[in-house]
């Protein structure tokens, strides 16, 4: 087959179809061990186990013959779902960070996208990294229209991390100088707005490429909840609170959940600490941790829409992408039509072949 069986790319396969390699190997009929030296590169699958890897694991078997792929790390990337999520389904989405970096370059080599603007504000405290990068932006005191419009007019990479599980919200990550945030659009969009702004918190607070931990998730939430909501803004608009619906009527302003909201006015002092624990019962009671009230519309790619029908012009669908890069169609699906409005869901491994 000309190149070389590549297992590193055969590992991203298998994590993308969130499989350990003990049920691989069920799956296939092999030993546990037999899996690992496929991936580890030590043994090369005879051509007819090739096959059966690439029909099991629903991939082009042209894909486990290319170039390495940069593979997030998990040190690397920051979550924002750190406790409840498994180690099968945050190697789902670093493996699926390797697609993206696949698909970017394969962009990148044909469209000037637009210039990263996203400075290291790492010396600073969340609230101060905030408004310095609002004042850098020439954003002002005002609303954010489209958080997603804005990263990507700064040169961040977004991709839509369409997981079938709620446990990862998001995650972002520095390559080759380059930014790039994943978002989980089975999310609300209001929730995605936030973890959009959580997660450029961490691309200017943190790019040293540490480990992350609590702190580090802690002062992304803080990050993103000054930056989506000034602090003049908010209290010229709600000097005070006297029920739970001005919150909810208010919250349009900003696009952001209610919740989210009176956590701000909280910690902007409107609000007491007897207000605020009794408004987060009313939310609980209310069903609005679970379906936010007067929900805004999901925000969409401008880079993604502008790049994909430039492509159709000439006649190169995602089909013709998908081929280029040796993918499954659902794979470059699930990396890009979740910012475009709508979500193509992976395979699930339960339906795919058991041969």
């Amino acid at each position: 087959m000309g190149k070389k069986f590549n297992g590193r790319r055969f590992g991203i396969a298998r994590k993308r179809r969130l499989l350990n390699k003990r049920k691989l190997a069920d799956v296939l009929g092999v030993s546990e061990y037999t899996v690992m030296r496929y991936e580890a590169g030590k043994t090369v699958p005879a051509d007819d186990m090739i096959l059966v890897l690439g029909k099991t694991l629903g991939f082009p078997v042209e894909f486990f013959f290319g170039d390495d792929v940069d593979e997030p790390l998990a040190d690397a990337a920051s979550f924002r779902s750190q406790t409840s999520m498994t180690a099968g389904v945050r190697d789902a989405a670093l493996a699926a960070g390797s697609i993206g970096f696949l698909i970017s370059d394969y962009v990148e080599a044909r469209f000037d996208l637009p210039k990263i603007a996203v400075p290291n504000l790492e010396f600073y405290s969340p609230e101060e990294a905030s408004r310095v990068l609002r004042q850098d932006w020439a954003l002002g005191e005002r609303a954010i229209s489209n958080m997603i419009h804005l990263l990507e007019s700064k040169g961040v990479r977004v991709f839509s991390l369409a997981e079938n599980s709620l446990k990862v919200n998001a995650f972002s990550l520095w390559r080759e100088g380059k930014p790039y945030i994943f978002l989980n659009t089975m999310k609300s969009p209001e929730s995605s707005r936030f973890d959009a702004a959580h997660e450029l918190g961490h691309l200017v607070l943190h790019q040293d490429g540490k480990p992350r931990g609590r702190e580090a998730e802690d002062e992304a939430n803080r990050f993103a909840s000054c930056f989506l909501m000034p602090e003049a803004d908010v209290l010229a608009q709600i000097p005070y609170v006297h029920s739970l619906n001005q919150i909810i009527e208010q919250k349009a302003r900003w696009k952001v959940s209610v919740a989210a909201l009176n956590y701000r006015l909280r910690k902007l002092g409107v609000t007491t600490e007897w207000q605020n624990r009794n408004f987060c019962i009313q939310i609980a009671e209310r069903g609005f941790n679970k379906n936010e009230p007067f929900p805004i519309e999901r925000e969409m790619s401008v880079v993604w829409d502008k790049v994909l029908k430039s492509l159709w012009a000439d006649r190169i669908t995602r089909t013709e992408i998908a081929r280029d890069l040796n993918l499954p169609p659902s794979e470059v699906d699930s990396m890009i039509f979740g910012v475009l409005g709508k979500s193509t869901p992976r395979p699930d491994a339960r339906k795919l072949s058991a041969i």
